[in-house]
């Protein structure tokens, strides 16, 4: 039987997300507010201080994305399962996943009842005891209030208003006395998990005295935020019973919990999530490469170049000094699987102990940009990819947009040849003047790859001439010359652009829209503390401490 919704109106509160676009160096997302990204050119610092009214970004309603929707199921009903996987696809703002303004279609709306009935049916059947705080065996209707105020303050990610309570204590009811007590539970769960309230993250507050638009957020809004952020799933117990106390009125207190959530094992899946969409190496589990060319590449090894990226870069956050140097030049990774030990030519001990990291080469590997993971998916299915990679760095490091390719342009690379190298079949698209302005940014960075063939695999020579790996940065704070990724990553870490972009990309990440020029202060503030340490870990700290984390702004028309 259906109990709840057979079609969720969800569309009616949308607000709008304002996309950035621009040419190199107006940035994709909003600059250092400081420098604006071309080169060394600035403006008048920010005179941002704390008695200031909070000016932040308008935040958009933002469904449940397909990797939250699963954890907060796990976490709520005990049950390791996956449902989402046969969602709709999540859409994306930038390179991460958000589901800003997603209104929910009719197809999504049948996927959402089909996995609230399993899921209900299963935790009755299996977790009803773990989920029910009294004795189920009485059958009474007292206790399925209670269980009503429980899991709804779990489900919801705050208390229950009065009327959804009555609404849910007679959902309740009306499978008790039908049916058994069981049922009234049943129903229930099924119900709230069709509900706008669990679907969409909602982060509406009291609008303070003088302020049009800006909110302040109530402390289950921060608890929901701080959670989804760090752990992408909800709060846990000890983060909503800080917000019914008001323990997260202060940065300090904010500051507390994340350092908290952070220590948890939950968060090695967000910051393995980030960077997996940050750098595209989420899409590895579709990647195909030809046979032929790449007779080494197999499941095996791209599932172990899904995993290397984030468990590198959360053991460098968590477990490592945290810095961001020794993201982009690490001269060791973690190795899961013999054929990733054959690519990077390395024998991984039989004793290696598996939270520890493997030693690699230190004069072919340094950092996440030489991770056989990022440099495959950068590439094509037969060759290479210097623009992919140049057009990485640009957009991914340095936070800079480039132009779209004109209209009719062929996009289609030049065909390998084994008597040319990758750099000479490349170099028309700098003669060509249609090709030229994007191409003369891009291809110079992306040539400095060129000792990693298109599945990541080290090589000296090529088309039987040894491999130019020279290359050249333009428009950055680090310009000039280098030869090869090492020397190119030993340049990344000492930008303060590139850190700045970095710090940038977390916010979009941990609010799902792009900072905008209402954010500037809080992007200042962040890009400041992370500027003094380059510990990424006091970055995401310090990004709940922010007026964008703590306010809300809303426009026009939106309840």
């Amino acid at each position: 039987m259906q109990y709840a919704f057979n079609r969720i109106g969800l569309c009616s509160v949308l607000a709008t997300l304002v996309a950035c676009t621009g040419d190199i160096g107006a940035g994709g997302d909003p600059p250092n507010p400081n420098n604006m990204g071309t080169g060394g050119a600035t403006t008048q610092p920010l005179k941002c201080v704390a008695s200031q009214a909070p000016s932040v970004g308008v935040s958009p309603l933002r469904r449940l994305t397909r990797s939250q929707y699963n954890n907060t199921v796990r976490d709520l009903l005990g049950i390791n399962t996956t449902p989402a996987v046969d969602f709709a696809l999540d859409e994306k703002v930038g390179p991460f996943f958000s589901n800003a303004s997603a209104p929910i279609s009719d197809l999504l709306a049948e996927q959402f009842l089909k996995a609230a009935e399993t899921l209900a049916d299963t935790a009755v059947t299996s977790k009803l005891p773990t989920l029910v705080p009294c004795d189920a065996a009485t059958g009474d209707a007292a206790c399925g209030a209670k269980f009503v105020d429980t899991f709804g303050l779990r489900a919801f990610r705050r208390p229950l208003q009065p009327d959804e309570r009555a609404s849910m204590v007679a959902l309740f009811e009306s499978g008790r006395t039908t049916v058994g007590f069981a049922e009234g539970v049943q129903r229930v769960i099924q119900a709230m998990l069709q509900s706008p309230q669990f679907l969409y993250h909602y982060e509406l507050g009291q609008q303070p005295a003088g302020a049009k638009d800006v909110v302040n957020l109530d402390s289950y809004i921060l608890a929901e935020r701080m959670a989804y952020y760090l752990w992408d799933s909800m709060p846990d117990a000890e983060l909503l019973r800080a917000a019914g106390a008001g323990d997260l009125s202060t940065p300090a207190k904010l500051r507390s919990q994340a350092n908290r959530l952070l220590s948890d094992a939950r968060a090695a899946d967000t910051i393995a999530s980030f960077h997996r969409q940050w750098l595209g190496t989420d899409q590895i589990s579709s990647m195909e490469k030809d046979k032929a060319v790449y007779p080494t590449y197999t499941a095996e090894l791209r599932d172990a170049m899904a995993a290397e990226t984030g468990r590198f870069a959360d053991y460098v956050i968590r477990a490592g000094d945290g810095k961001l140097a020794t993201l982009l030049t690490a001269p060791f990774s973690f190795v899961s699987s013999g054929p990733l030990a054959a690519l990077y030519g390395v024998t991984v001990p039989a004793n290696q102990d598996p939270s520890k990291p493997v030693n690699l080469d230190p004069a072919k590997r340094a950092g996440i940009m030489t991770q056989p993971g990022v440099l495959a998916i950068m590439s094509h299915a037969d060759q290479s990819s210097p623009i992919r990679r140049g057009k990485l760095v640009r957009e991914q490091l340095f936070c800079q947009t480039l132009a779209p390719p004109p209209p009719g342009v062929d996009l289609t690379p030049p065909a390998p040849d084994p008597n040319a190298s990758t750099r000479q079949r490349f170099e028309k698209h700098r003669t060509d003047k249609i090709c030229a302005a994007c191409h003369t940014l891009i291809d110079p960075i992306g040539f400095g790859f060129e000792n990693y063939d298109g599945v990541g695999a080290f090589r000296a020579t090529e088309a039987g001439k040894p491999v130019d790996a020279s290359g050249t940065l333009t428009g950055t704070d680090v310009d000039g010359d280098f030869s090869g990724v090492l020397e190119l990553s030993q340049k990344l870490a000492k930008s303060q652009e590139v850190r700045d972009c970095v710090a940038q990309k977390w916010f979009n990440f941990g609010f799902g829209r792009t900072a905008g020029s209402d954010d500037a202060c809080s992007v200042q503030a962040v890009t400041d503390a992370f500027s003094k340490t380059n510990n990424i870990r006091d970055l995401l700290v310090e990004l709940v401490a922010t007026d964008a984390f703590r306010y809300g702004r809303f426009e026009k028309g939106a309840p």
